[in-house]
């Protein structure tokens, strides 16, 4: 008996070390996937699942609107849908069978990995199918379409599942997979990625992930949350629109609700944060979310330029980015935004949604101007302006200087028609809380008199 025991023992040990040399993946330890464990040849998956062009599901050709992130891509269709989306429409597509982690709210390790996956495939693909599940579309709760994602990425090559290609990869966790019409396949392609330790099942950190003591969000996550990061450390990236004076104003758009979300900053004077808070800079901001003057900012902010990889420093991503300077009309601004909150769709004051981000508006007419006389801002105006249909706003400037250097006074823009450019802003003079929202203007360049 205990001969027997001995070599079933040693039969195990040689099936062990004999898999452990079969795969088709390799030993890469500088692959940031995490694979190189395989104890089975590799299965491309993807290819085992067939896009069936005469089956009874839905399907229609797309292009790609825009990309949200691993799992939901806005597309236009090239025929008619259903009565939400019509010829040349825009579909909202949320992938079914998968779940990517977040890249579009509360950061999560590898979403960014994920999100950029989605996007170079179908970037660079030839043609995109859009596939139902059956043979009816069908929705979320929020009116995305559920499907499957195929794309073709050469000419006359067969087309890709992308759905099951995020899960082989290890970039997506399946959501009730064997719901769908290719369930299994999707279970074996998770359950790959498991056993090789891809991206997610992995123990590798995301070099693309700011450890550290800051919670990673989106600027959409922390303005409509705002209130639950009050006082805690966040870090989240975007596109300064704006510096002077210590205070710097940053935004960032969003394509789910087709929105800019902004914030204001405040340096504390600290010189050696000049050269990342510079107008056109994309940057990476940690700091502490907090409220002054009824205006919510991110203060305390730290660099070391001399531990440039240290995840509690505010730093540069890119330079020379546009400011959006979105065009807007009063009615507009005044007006309600419907938008994206936890799956629900909410309709709040846009104002309140897109405070601190960069707008224009064309055509006002300056009925009235109100000149600081004493203080720092002495100098400074307001305008009151209006449309063609008599509705109204103001316009607030800084102390602005013409060529020669000298002060811009009222008559410069009374009863004149004008263009212009600024921050949308929150002014409450004495912090009771019932302040208003102005266009605010930094530089006299940024008002055209026509």
């Amino acid at each position: 008996m205990k001969t027997t025991n001995k070599l079933l023992v040693l039969l195990l040990v040689a099936c062990i070390l004999l898999s452990s040399l079969i795969s088709c993946k390799g030993n890469d330890n500088d692959d940031p996937s995490g694979g190189g464990n395989n104890l089975a040849p590799w299965v491309d998956y993807v290819s085992q699942v067939k896009l069936d062009m005469s089956s009874d599901t839905k399907k229609v050709e797309a292009t790609v609107k825009s990309y949200i992130d691993g799992d939901t891509t806005h597309f236009y269709v090239k025929e008619y849908v259903d009565e939400r989306v019509a010829q040349n429409g825009a579909l909202k597509a949320r992938y079914l069978a998968i779940n990517t982690p977040e890249s579009t709210g509360m950061i999560e390790e590898w979403g960014k990995a994920a999100s950029r996956f989605t996007k170079e495939k179908l970037a660079n693909a030839h043609s995109i199918i859009v596939e139902s599940n059956d043979d009816s579309w069908n929705y979320d709760g929020n009116g995305r379409f559920l499907v499957f994602v195929w794309y073709q990425p050469t000419e006359g090559a067969e087309y890709r599942n992308l759905n099951i290609e995020l899960l082989q990869e290890g970039l997506a966790m399946g959501s009730s997979p064997m719901e769908t019409r290719y369930g299994e396949i999707a279970v074996n392609a998770v359950a790959q990625a498991t056993i090789e330790k891809l991206y997610i099942f992995s123990q590798n950190a995301d070099p693309e992930f700011p450890y550290g003591e800051a919670t990673s969000v989106t600027l959409k996550e922390l303005r409509t949350n705002i209130e639950e990061y009050n006082g805690k450390r966040v870090a989240f990236e975007g596109v300064i629109t704006h510096y002077g004076n210590g205070t710097a104003y940053v935004e960032e758009y969003d394509p789910e609700d087709n929105i800019y979300y902004g914030i204001q900053i405040f340096d504390g004077y600290d010189n050696t944060l000049l050269d990342v808070l510079i107008k056109g800079n994309r940057v990476r901001i940690v700091g502490v979310v907090g409220s002054f003057s009824g205006t919510w900012q991110i203060t305390d902010l730290k660099y070391n330029r001399y531990r440039p990889n240290d995840p509690a420093n505010s730093t540069v991503i890119s330079r020379g980015n546009e400011v959006s300077f979105r065009e807007t009309t009063i009615e507009e601004f005044n007006g309600n935004v419907s938008i994206l909150i936890n799956d629900e769709k909410v309709s709040l004051p846009y104002t309140q949604v897109a405070v601190s981000t960069s707008i224009s508006m064309k055509n006002l007419y300056v009925k009235d101007v109100y000149t600081t006389r004493n203080g720092n801002s002495a100098g400074a105006m307001t305008l009151t302006c209006e449309d063609a249909n008599g509705n109204e706003i103001d316009v607030r400037t800084e102390v602005l200087k013409d060529a020669n250097g000298n002060v811009v006074t009222e008559s410069a823009y009374l009863y004149k028609t004008i263009d212009v450019m600024g921050l949308i802003d929150y002014f409450d003079l004495n912090n009771t809380g019932n302040g208003t929202y102005q266009i605010k203007v930094f530089v006299t360049d940024d008002i055209t008199v026509h």
